[in-house]
């Protein structure tokens, strides 16, 4: 495996790399992160910010919601049980089949659909709410292109919550202790995160986009940015995952959850 590097990686290449890498780390990703994130359990990021604590979504119960880049479909598993009816969709087969057998044994099974968030495969105005918890937002290229579908999927006066990386974080080394403090990157360098094989293939991508971009997409696909959340870590939360920590959770802002709705 070649070490990660910084270069353009297209719309369909970050589309391939990604579902080859999600389905190849579905089980291992699970097993690692599966008590954190519950078998219908709803969390914005790390930080462990709760939907059932904060509503970001509004009331749920009777409405129709599309989870994109749901994984194992955790947050839609949570929404059923509130009382929505929820629809999950990925990218990846692998996440989707575990995601149906986590479902299966709690008895809280969801549609699961198998897409790109960038062609939504749903007719206008289906959904009443969308929400994506760390999904396919910052695996694409043309992210403007997922704001555009989720607009058109939703009905008017919908709302549309997604959560991602906080973009301050692209300027600091991915790493949990002291090390993650030190800025290396401009905040303003949009080249993608790729990591690749010995051939130059990428097998995982990661895009970055600004807070200034974010809002631009959001307007231009005719929503409205409501508000936009930085969890604080708490106090309470001792856990380390990848580059999130503690230590770099009480300086820095880990996540951004965007809240938006559809005039």
């Amino acid at each position: 495996m070649e070490p990660a590097t910084r270069r353009d990686a297209d719309q369909s290449e970050s589309a391939s790399a990604n579902r080859s890498w999600w389905d190849a780390e579905a089980a291992d990703y699970l097993d690692e992160h599966g008590a954190f994130l519950g078998d219908a359990r709803f969390v914005w990021g790390p930080e462990g910010l709760s939907e059932g604590d904060v509503h970001l979504l509004g009331d749920v119960a009777g409405r129709r919601v599309l989870e994109v880049g749901a994984g194992a479909a955790q947050c839609a598993r949570w929404l059923l049980a509130a009382g929505a009816d929820p629809v999950a969709l990925d990218l990846s087969a692998a996440m989707l089949l575990r995601g149906r057998e986590i479902g299966l044994g709690a008895g809280l099974g969801v549609p699961l659909v198998q897409a790109d968030a960038v062609r939504l495969p749903f007719a206008d105005a289906t959904f009443d709410l969308a929400c994506s918890a760390y999904g396919g937002v910052p695996f694409v290229d043309d992210s403007a292109a997922v704001m555009r579908e989720v607009a058109r999927v939703l009905r008017p006066g919908g709302r549309w919550v997604f959560s991602v990386t906080h973009p301050a974080r692209w300027c600091f080394p991915d790493e949990p202790g002291p090390a993650g403090l030190v800025a290396g990157q401009s905040y303003f360098d949009r080249t993608p995160y790729v990591e690749q094989d010995d051939a130059g293939r990428a097998t995982y991508v990661e895009h970055h986009r600004t807070l200034g971009d974010r809002v631009r997409e959001i307007t231009a696909a005719g929503m409205r940015l409501v508000d936009l959340v930085e969890p604080d870590w708490p106090a309470d939360n001792t856990r380390t995952w990848g580059g999130w920590s503690p230590l770099r959770g009480r300086v820095l802002p880990g996540t951004a959850i965007f809240v938006c709705t559809h005039a």
